[in-house]
């Protein structure tokens, strides 16, 4: 609270003491770029959580160029699935149509990217790397055009001076296409059953037609979080994660961070938080649910219960190991949390997740749907 204190003292502020922090490119980087991208018939741009603050200008530089914006995980949500010149997430937690255009790309412009491991950008494309951190810009490899800036000041540089080449294809029609065949792989996949619980596909596609489009939602770690990235299909919502720590726990702590900050900044007064975790995540600070209650925060948490670790057993079985000590004793989490004083539904069956989900984010206060999900259908 002592932040928040009345002071005699005067706050001097940053006055006399920081630069602008508005960097504009070089003129020659610029050139450069351009020339690049105006001689690439197939460019897509990788958006990072970096860029998140000047997402809408790097939108409209793809949509002068006419081209693919593959999201890495951390900056899932900058743009919307239903945006023309979206193509989901790139990498282990992403979408085939993603991949595909990476694969197709004879250019890669990367705004706001840490170029992680888990993203994937292939490092022999040539690649426009755009950053305001200039120890990010080629930190894992040599890329063919690092170029130090502001990102939202790199695109409005040159958003007149690009233009997509007339013979270039129509990547647009050629997502639309992708996107079809994604959905009805999806669709296929709601119908697999092996009699051990939920697909996470239909979590999922339940989850994105009833979650407001002004939602928070704050991901966890593990195999849950991968198949969010995969099915979840954003409309707008803010997707909070914690990195590529490994950090398992962070879904329900961020979700009371989040619901915090929602009632002392007007731009987020009344957004629903929803957060997403497995068993494995929620064990780790589940009785904070408690302080949940306490502050009647409104807060949803989707809990994939597995009774197991099953992204470390994934990890065991694809290095050819015995799966080893990855089970869990959980008891009822929707029971745990109703003893708690917040609401509990338990769904074991797809037909009932629309009813648990629609009446959990509809209750003013904590609420919890534990759902049991089949750990290899992910």
């Amino acid at each position: 609270d002592v932040q928040t204190l009345p002071s005699a003292k005067e706050a001097t502020g940053p006055h006399g003491r920081l630069g602008g922090t508005q960097i504009t490119p070089s003129s020659d980087d610029l050139a450069r770029a351009v020339d690049l991208i105006n001689g690439a018939r197939r460019p897509a741009i990788v958006l990072g959580y970096g860029a998140r603050t000047v997402r809408d200008k790097v939108i409209a530089l793809a949509e002068r160029i006419g081209a693919p914006v593959l999201t890495t995980f951390k900056g899932k949500g900058l743009i919307p699935d239903s945006h023309p010149l979206a193509a989901g997430v790139l990498g282990r937690s992403g979408t085939p149509i993603a991949s595909w255009f990476m694969n197709e790309a004879d250019l890669i412009v990367s705004l706001g990217s840490s170029f992680a491991n888990h993203t994937g950008i292939a490092p022999y494309k040539p690649i426009i790397q755009v950053d305001f951190e200039r120890m990010q810009l080629g930190k894992f490899h040599p890329v063919t055009l690092p170029v130090w800036g502001e990102i939202g000041r790199f695109c409005e540089a040159i958003a007149d001076r690009v233009a997509k080449p007339a013979d270039a294809p129509d990547q647009i029609a050629e997502l639309s296409g992708r996107w079809a065949i994604w959905r009805e792989e999806k669709e296929r996949r709601l119908t697999e059953d092996q009699g051990r619980g939920i697909h996470s596909a239909a979590i999922f596609k339940t989850l994105g037609e009833l979650c407001p489009e002004d939602a928070i939602i704050p991901v966890d770690v593990g195999n849950n979080t991968y198949s969010f990235g995969r099915y979840f299909e954003p409309r707008g919502q803010r997707i909070l994660m914690s990195g590529y720590l490994g950090s398992i726990g962070f879904g329900l702590p961020a979700a009371i961070g989040a619901w915090c900050a929602t009632q002392d900044f007007a731009d987020y007064k009344g957004r629903k938080v929803i957060s997403i975790s497995g068993d494995g995540g929620f064990g780790q600070y589940a009785m904070e649910f408690t302080t949940a209650v306490k502050y009647g925060m409104n807060i949803t948490h989707i809990l994939l219960n597995n009774s197991e670790l099953g992204k470390i057993s994934k990890e065991q079985r694809s290095g050819e190991w015995p799966v080893w000590e990855t089970g869990l004793a959980n008891p009822s989490f929707a029971t745990f949390a109703r003893l708690c004083g917040g609401q509990g539904h338990r769904v074991t069956d797809a037909a009932e997740l629309n009813g648990a989900i629609a009446d959990a984010i509809a209750h003013d206060g904590p609420s919890l749907v534990e759902i049991i999900t089949d750990a290899d259908l992910v």
